[in-house]
């Protein structure tokens, strides 16, 4: 079955609640920066207003490229990747094939608080919320700009994903994205079922190019959103820390492109957060390996490619046999981009657990 596009739905004007921080989605802003040269401008600015009214919606200047509008850019373009890989993100459970083994799913809730940074500079914050309950799983996230960033624009948006947990994998079903700037705005939906986008939109569409890589209907069949993808299952009995959270490729589709994440095993590390997880995380380098719907030949996609620093760290939810990103960095031209937990709260909820097998 082809997956169909949904019907764009009309903007609306953010409300002032936060948006995610890039975990969710690797559009690269950067490597359009070429594409609006070449487009005639167009002016998508529009400034937080009173939702659903047009009045109080005021229009802002067309895109103009510079020093701020550079760096902006940049970090999104770097925190889209899990959005963690952002970062957001982000930013990983596909549905695995591996025996659920009879183990106990409980019910559980992770409450995290990230900031960004790049070259040591705050630039944003957010936060992420996971609940999985005996049978589905929801997750949230919502981030803005902060420190100097703000100088040049601000930002802010929010993510959603919803699924399903089958076989003791968490399986999306819903998957959406919101992303605000001053001057532009990126909106995503996708319903997912198996593995397979039935249905999704895209706003605004991507610019025509002759050298994307297109997308097929075969790109978007055994992916994963890339909230969901961001949350790692380890089977077994014992510690979820462990090597084997690392060695995995994940696919990932987020509404414009299709990549994977290859993990590999780098180390151990410990951590101590602000409030809540204080213990070992395990470390695992990423390599971006781009698909389809991307620009082979912009300057941010071949700069991934050929990265060999980037790394991913992942923390335990208590209760579950899960682990979720505690840390991404990504290096960039102009510094490290990290996005890294403050609190890191993960508690057991009252409840009935489950047992998958299969």
């Amino acid at each position: 079955m082809k997956s169909r596009q949904l019907p764009v739905p009309a903007w609306h004007a953010p409300t002032g609640e936060a948006g995610v921080i890039c975990l969710d989605r690797a559009k690269m802003a950067l490597q359009e920066r070429e594409e609006d040269r070449k487009a005639p401008a167009v002016d998508r600015g529009w400034c937080r207003g009173k939702r659903n009214d047009p009045k109080s919606l005021r229009q802002g200047p067309a895109h103009k490229s510079g020093v701020g509008a550079y760096r902006i850019e940049l970090v999104n373009s770097y925190f889209r990747l899990p959005r963690a890989i952002v970062l957001a993100a982000a930013l990983l459970v596909m549905a695995m094939t591996q025996a659920w083994e009879g183990q106990v799913f409980a019910q559980a809730k992770l409450d995290a608080h990230y900031t960004v940074s790049l070259a040591g500079l705050p630039l944003g914050h957010g936060t992420w919320t996971i609940e999985i309950g005996e049978n589905q799983f929801s997750t949230s996230a919502r981030g803005a700009t902060a420190g100097l960033l703000r100088i040049f624009a601000s930002g802010q948006g929010q993510s959603s994903a919803r699924g399903v947990i089958s076989g003791g994998q968490l399986v999306s079903s819903t998957y959406s994205s919101s992303i605000y700037t001053d001057k532009k705005y990126d909106e995503v939906r996708m319903v997912i079922a198996g593995g397979t986008v039935k249905e999704f939109s895209a706003e605004p569409p991507n610019t025509p190019n002759a050298s994307r890589v297109p997308l097929t209907d075969a790109h978007r069949r055994g992916v994963s959103d890339p909230m969901t993808a961001s949350l790692v299952r380890i089977p077994g009995n014992g510690d979820t820390v462990v090597p084997a959270g690392c060695q995995r490729t994940l696919s990932v589709f987020d509404g414009r492109m299709r990549y994977d994440l290859q993990l590999a095993f780098k180390r151990f590390d410990t951590v101590t957060s602000q409030a809540g997880y204080q213990g070992r995380v395990v470390v695992c380098a990423v390599h971006f390996a781009p698909i389809a719907g991307h620009v082979p030949d912009r300057y941010a996609i071949k700069y991934l490619v050929e990265q060999h620093d980037m790394e991913m760290w992942f923390a335990p939810i208590a209760g579950t046999r899960i682990i979720a990103p505690y840390r991404i960095s990504i290096p960039t031209p102009v510094g490290v981009g990290v996005l890294e937990a403050s609190q890191f709260i993960s508690v057991p909820q009252p409840g009935r657990a489950s047992v998958k097998t299969q």
